[in-house]
């Protein structure tokens, strides 16, 4: 009875982490498809089309370490910033605020945000985080203009 148990609940939490992923990996999928909502990005430009005109400039940019190295460290970098940036924007007042240093990229006024809109935050920062390593002007590593998309 008790291995019965077990398995019922190891089933039932196995797939509850299924579905979340798999929740997750759509709403990955629709959000990057969706325009980015980035000051200066081109006007209904993805991020899926941000990302190619980013590797393609990473491919044409000299020395080429430098856009490869700003592509590692966003793939690097970038998950684990986009979840302290969305810590500290909404909860503003906890230790991990108190030890990040101030960004521009940190959301404002969502602190205590319903834990629906958490990913629609992360996602923001996500764009955000991206546009600022890859689309701006860096001193001596610079991947250029982004390049608006032509219909």
């Amino acid at each position: 009875m008790i291995s019965g148990f077990l398995h019922l609940a190891w089933k039932l939490i196995s797939n509850i982490v299924l579905l979340m992923v798999c929740a997750g990996i759509v709403f990955i999928g629709y959000k990057a498809n969706q325009p980015m909502a980035v000051a200066g990005a081109p006007a209904g430009m993805t991020y899926i089309e941000f990302m190619q005109d980013r590797l393609d400039a990473a491919k044409t940019v000299k020395p080429s370490r430098c856009g490869w190295g700003m592509m590692l460290s966003l793939a690097a970098l970038g998950p684990i910033y986009s979840l302290d940036y969305t810590w500290v924007a909404t909860h503003p007042d906890g230790f991990l605020a108190k030890v990040t240093a101030p960004d521009r990229d940190i959301p404002q006024n969502v602190a205590g945000a319903s834990w629906y809109k958490i990913p629609g935050i992360w996602w923001t920062v996500v764009e955000r985080l991206s546009w600022t390593m890859l689309a701006e002007h860096h001193p001596g590593c610079n991947l250029g203009l982004v390049q608006a998309r032509i219909d």
